[in-house]
């Protein structure tokens, strides 16, 4: 049997761009509202949020805790199977080294983001 074709670099790569790398709030807002399922849970090392203000709030507070020059960048394109992807990324100034990297993984269901993990590598890896 020929697995579900599932397209992952697409909502991975939208949500790192639009969704973590937007200030606008509003904007934000309409991203979340065209990437993740309505019923969506965003798991960060710390804390986790359900639904889409609650992400929009998650995100909005992480970036807030960063310089505002900061921008978050894809290593390379999301890869997945079985209705899992995961997207590698950096965050830090425009051009600049990385201030910090991570992983996404998410499990995408009809194209939407139904849960999104956010790791985060061990400061030095």
């Amino acid at each position: 049997m020929i697995p579900e074709f599932i397209d992952y670099d697409s909502p991975m790569q939208a949500n790192l761009a639009q969704v973590f790398g937007e200030r606008d709030a509003s904007r934000r807002t309409n991203a979340i509202a065209e990437i993740y399922a309505d019923d969506a849970v965003l798991h960060e090392p710390h804390a986790s949020a359900a639904g889409h203000a609650a992400i929009s709030r998650a995100v909005d507070a992480l970036l807030s805790s960063l310089p505002p020059n900061f921008v978050f960048t894809a290593i390379g394109p999301a890869v997945g199977h079985h209705g899992v992807g995961r997207l590698r990324w950096q965050s830090g100034p425009p051009n600049g080294p990385a201030a910090v990297t991570g992983t996404d993984v998410a499990r995408i269901e009809g194209g939407l983001i139904q849960t999104l993990h956010v790791f985060l590598d061990p400061t030095g890896a």
